[in-house]
């Protein structure tokens, strides 16, 4: 039983700045990879920035420079800050996390629910 509880979306003028915030809580073993990706009206689910456990980092090309992925292992809790945000990064943001349920059982993916992030121009 794994949850993913997410916080921080809103409504922000374009250059503004926002940061989420998504826990993992329940019964597992640990928490792996962790991710963000966004799906915007009519679009498809994109990959927006990828952590590792050791705080490895990926990022979207169209969000480098601008996005910041970070970890707390010890609160099971990753975040996104984005700051210069555009009008074209309004969609819903989506947490993921690659747990391990057991010690010895295989990873599995998890989402949150979504967070609208809104930014008008």
């Amino acid at each position: 039983q794994v949850q993913l509880v997410e916080s921080g979306g809103g409504l922000v003028q374009a250059e503004g700045s926002l940061r989420l915030s998504c826990v993992a809580s329940g019964s597992f073993f640990m928490v792996n990879d962790m991710a963000w990706y966004r799906q915007a009206s009519g679009k498809q689910r994109e990959l927006v920035t990828r952590i590792t456990r050791g705080g490895t980092t990926n990022y979207a090309d169209s969000v480098k420079g601008r996005f910041t992925i970070s970890r707390d292992n010890a609160k099971n809790s990753v975040y996104l800050q984005m700051n210069s945000l555009k009008p074209e990064d309004t969609a819903v943001y989506y947490c993921n996390a690659n747990v391990l349920p057991t010690r010895f059982s295989r990873s599995i993916g998890v989402w949150g629910q979504g967070t609208l992030v809104t930014v008008s121009s």
